[in-house]
């Protein structure tokens, strides 16, 4: 028989699963957040403005959370162990924003060491880096793009609901940077899912791929999912928009213009409604679902390459 392991209050707006230090962060709507510890009945809370988003940073830089707050800014919190007291949540460093209020935001673990990428709702995207591994404060802003095919374009002010942010989860040395990025705006040439790689020779970032078929490049985007990779010729990676979840293959070798080749194999459309978040396993072997159906739904290819819905959970309340 399954049993939980934890009882999340109502009011809980996210949530981030921290898979190596088995730890579950979760934000409410008074603006709290709680972290809960698989290996101890008791939990961590503090206040941290927190409705949107938490994020656990990769954890070689050790137990720490970031919180997109209802203000625009980004807060990250480290736990530290101060002259033999018991462990605490201190801020470490704030994003601020000016205008526009962040929308999504992921951590990815590079050649060069850690980066951040933030989407924001006036259509931008930042990527900043951290400057020393030891000090999670010292961070700088690396670059600030729009997200559209053509490099040199850009737009005026767009307005962005959310946005959906998924890196790249190789980590061999010889592998470049990336990340895809989708939009929910009202600008069409924001929506489409772009992917991103950090082009070392010109230090710069550049769109390598789009997964859209020609005549939906303007759908809105409400999820992106980048799968690990154990040994495939091609990334897969899932792209959720209103009409139900695209499966795209992208091949690995770029052409002459740098660009890689992309094909949609699958689709999924099992909810009823809008897809609010996916997660692949660790073996990019099965994708999780849910959305505003109040369904988990769980996918699988079998040996053919056809992909099927192997498992559905829904809520017993």
């Amino acid at each position: 028989m399954e049993k939980s392991l934890v009882e999340l209050e109502k009011g809980t707006t996210c949530s981030s699963w921290n898979y190596s230090g088995q730890r579950l962060a979760a934000a409410s709507i008074d603006g709290s957040l709680s972290i809960f510890d698989s290996r101890f009945p008791a939990s961590s809370s503090f206040t941290c403005s927190s409705k949107s988003r938490v994020v656990w940073l990769p954890p070689e830089y050790g137990d720490a959370v970031a919180c997109v707050c209802s203000d625009g800014m980004v807060l990250l919190w480290e736990e530290v162990v101060e002259d033999a007291q018991p462990l605490k949540w201190k801020l470490c460093k704030s994003f601020k924003s000016n205008s526009s209020q962040v929308l999504d935001i992921q951590f990815g673990v590079t050649q060069s060491g850690l980066k951040m990428v933030a989407a924001y709702s006036d259509g931008h995207i930042k990527v900043y880096e951290l400057l020393d591994p030891l000090e999670l404060k010292n961070w700088q802003l690396q670059a600030e793009f729009q997200n559209v095919s053509d490099s040199v374009s850009t737009l005026g002010k767009a307005s962005c609901l959310s946005a959906s942010i998924s890196w790249n989860p190789q980590r061999g040395e010889s592998q470049e940077s990336s990340f895809v990025l989708g939009f929910n705006s009202d600008t069409a040439q924001l929506n489409s899912s772009k992917v991103w790689e950090f082009d070392q020779a010109h230090q710069r970032w550049l769109p390598v791929a789009e997964l859209a078929l020609p005549g939906k490049k303007g759908d809105q985007v409400y999820s992106v999912a980048w799968a690990p990779n154990i040994g495939r010729p091609y990334e897969i990676i899932a792209v959720a928009t209103h009409e139900g979840i695209a499966l795209w293959h992208l091949g690995l070798n770029p052409d002459t213009d740098g660009r890689l080749s992309v094909e949609q194999v699958a689709w999924l459309s099992g909810h009823g409604g809008e897809v609010w978040q996916m997660e692949w396993d660790m073996s990019g072997m099965t994708l999780a679902t849910t959305g505003s159906d109040g369904v988990v739904r769980l996918w699988q290819s079998n040996l053919s390459g056809v992909w099927h819905e192997q498992a559905t959970f829904e809520p017993t309340t």
